[in-house]
């Protein structure tokens, strides 16, 4: 128990280039998949496909598709940012905004920010990883009762964490990439991939050994006590 609790523990996302010469092994990459297979799914629907992308010509393609960041993302992400480690550790949740650039940190400049945006290849978010796992799902295969298919979405959260944890476990490298759920970008992903158009992207995971160490950020969450209620909402804790 111990040891799947430190697995936990340890797992984040992996943001520096990963080496594109020091591929998976067929071995762990089965190991993943394998853990995959067995990721518990509303009404044992198994609404998921994992597209295994390794050819570096088709990396290469998929690396040339641009995408921008959504002004959405700009303006909601900086509500969510701490801009010390002594306001992070009060809140307790959200991320420190140095991860992001200055424009993105200054509630002046957001505009700014937004209409500067421009769009860049995918390949600065790929980063050199030598294998995409693209995980598509089929809303066809939507459980009994499932309005906007909730559980549908809850299912293949836990497809992304049976696979982030082995890997974790591995001791392979992780970054999940969401910006492959976007329009522009699922659109030339499932052209260049030959994705029927019943399924859709939820997410990729760009796997592999980074080419240096990366930087230690500040880590929270919130305190048992905080997060937890005894017979009751309100009564914080447990005993």
């Amino acid at each position: 128990m111990a040891d799947v609790l430190k697995i936990i523990q340890q797992r984040r996302s992996i943001r520096v280039p990963f080496n594109p010469n020091r591929p998976v092994s067929k071995e762990n990459l089965r190991q993943i998949l394998e853990a995959t297979r067995w990721a518990p799914t509303a009404h044992n629907m198994q609404n998921f496909e994992i597209l295994v992308v390794d050819d570096k010509e088709v990396l290469e393609e998929i690396g040339k598709i641009k995408s921008r960041v959504s002004e959405a993302f700009i303006r909601e992400n900086y509500q969510q940012l701490s801009f010390s480690e002594e306001e992070l550790l009060q809140k307790k949740v959200g991320i420190l905004g140095t991860n992001f650039p200055p424009d993105w940190r200054d509630p002046d400049k957001l505009d700014k920010a937004v209409r500067e945006s421009t769009p860049s290849p995918l390949n600065q978010r790929i980063r050199g990883s030598p294998l995409l796992l693209i995980v598509i799902y089929d809303s066809r295969k939507k459980a009994p009762a499932s309005e906007g298919d909730v559980l549908g979405f809850i299912s293949l959260g836990c497809v992304m964490e049976n696979m982030w944890l082995m890997a974790q476990s591995l001791g392979i490298s992780v970054h999940i990439l969401s910006v492959f759920s976007g329009d522009a970008v699922e659109k030339e992903v499932k052209r260049i991939l030959n994705i029927p158009e019943n399924m859709k992207v939820a997410f990729a995971i760009r796997l592999g050994y980074p080419v240096s160490r990366p930087a230690k950020h500040l880590r929270v969450r919130r305190d048992m006590e905080m997060l937890t209620h005894h017979n009751g909402f309100g009564n914080k804790g447990f005993s």
